[in-house]
């Protein structure tokens, strides 16, 4: 295996990096999250969690309601916010598309109300960046995942990996060697 080689990504922390770049479309002030559906290697439909189409954004406004000051604050009221990965589902029916048996990868653990969407989708592989079911919901996350609905699996991505992966986004396009005098000038910083 050559120094480049060894320089790719693999292919979950490729998917994962697409799902927190896709959260970077995020209009929802508390959890900006990202879902990318994934079948055979190939990008099938992208989500973000934000308010549905047509409405006003969180982040335009400031706020998910009037009178809210935070979106963590106790209020009763319920999210505006469409997750991430009822969104990627959404845009792949709206197109045809159909995710039996693909994988999904998101920047945040599914909520008990997306794993549910995702296991009536025909997804069967999720792969998440970081927790976020508690308690209770940890045990009927778990029935789903004894009675072999779905397996849920946590990626880390390396910092290696997103150095490497941020020097894409911050220059141009290079050649090979470029590529690889940047990684080499990169790694001695």
């Amino acid at each position: 295996m050559t120094f480049l080689e060894e320089q790719r990504p693999t292919w979950h922390e490729y998917f994962i990096m697409m799902a927190k770049l896709a959260a970077t479309r995020s209009t929802c002030l508390a959890f900006p999250v990202g879902a990318v559906i994934v079948k055979d290697r190939q990008v099938l439909a992208t989500g973000y969690n934000g308010s549905p189409s047509g409405s006003a954004h969180c982040t335009a406004q400031g706020f998910c309601y009037p009178g809210l000051d935070s979106c963590d604050s106790p209020s009763g009221l319920p999210s505006r916010a469409i997750h991430a990965e009822a969104n990627a589902i959404a845009q792949a029916a709206k197109h045809g598309i159909s995710t039996h048996g693909a994988s999904i990868y998101v920047t945040l653990e599914p909520c008990l109300y997306c794993l549910k969407l995702i296991i009536s989708a025909g997804i069967r592989e999720v792969f998440y960046e970081s927790d976020f079911n508690k308690g209770d919901k940890v045990l009927v996350r778990d029935a789903f995942i004894q009675d072999g609905l779905v397996s849920l699996t946590q990626i880390k991505l390396s910092q290696e990996t997103a150095k490497r992966a941020s020097l894409f986004l911050l220059n141009p396009t290079l050649t090979a060697r470029e590529k690889l005098e940047n990684t080499q000038t990169f790694q001695t910083l």
